[in-house]
């Protein structure tokens, strides 16, 4: 058996990788519902950032952390929290999105690494890659977290006046929180894979409905 070591640093630059709009899973195309709440004048400028501190605590951000941080766990049972993210998955959309960006995730992985890897949810799939790192788990998750409300940032940007440094702004200042939030996952069990953003929910279902749009949800 070939035993694969890898050193903090260049963990580090593979988290990168992983976590760059450049990593080919197609994240730029969703919104998860934020595109028509920002159609609807529900979320703008002056909204944004509470949205996102919602999705974080209460809503998406909250349980991909947690299925994250349960995918990192040694013993990990994979294909059983790839069907519990499916399941927590609100609407159509949401389910298409992170299991089609989970799939494209694990289909990179086992081009470039030659082993294969099974397509699953992208948080199942992304702390399933990153378990053996020697890294802090919180730093993963966080750093996972970020990436997510990096993609929700640059939708607002292409959909609203809303500024490159002005999004830039509102990513950094959620940063205290995306790191509180990993550190609160690491304790945290299946059962509080929870969520309580209804007008998220709502507005991700409406998504489906809308005649004329630019992202797949």
């Amino acid at each position: 058996m070939t035993i694969i070591t890898i050193t903090p640093e260049a963990a580090r630059l593979r988290l990168a990788q992983y976590l760059s709009p450049a990593f080919p899973v197609g994240g730029f195309a969703w919104s998860q519902g934020l595109e028509w709440a920002m159609d609807q004048g529900i979320v703008t400028r002056a909204t944004l950032a509470q949205w996102l501190a919602d999705w974080l605590d209460h809503g998406c951000g909250w349980t991909d952390a947690v299925l994250v941080a349960l995918s990192l766990r040694p013993g990990a049972e994979y294909p059983a929290l790839d069907d519990l993210a499916r399941a927590a998955c609100m609407s159509a959309q949401r389910l298409m999105e992170t299991v089609e960006q989970g799939a494209a995730f694990a289909a990179n992985l086992t081009a470039m690494t030659g082993r294969a890897h099974p397509a699953a949810a992208l948080p199942v799939a992304f702390g399933r890659a990153c378990a053996g790192f020697p890294l802090p788990a919180p730093e993963m998750i966080a750093a996972f977290l970020q990436a997510q409300a990096g993609s929700l940032v640059s939708a607002a940007i292409r959909f609203m006046p809303l500024g490159p440094v002005e999004g830039q702004r509102m990513i950094s200042g959620l940063q205290p929180a995306l790191l509180a939030t990993a550190a609160r996952t690491i304790s945290a069990s299946e059962a509080e894979l929870t969520s309580a953003t209804w007008g998220a929910d709502i507005a991700a279902m409406s998504h489906e409905t809308m005649s004329t749009r630019i992202f797949r949800s």
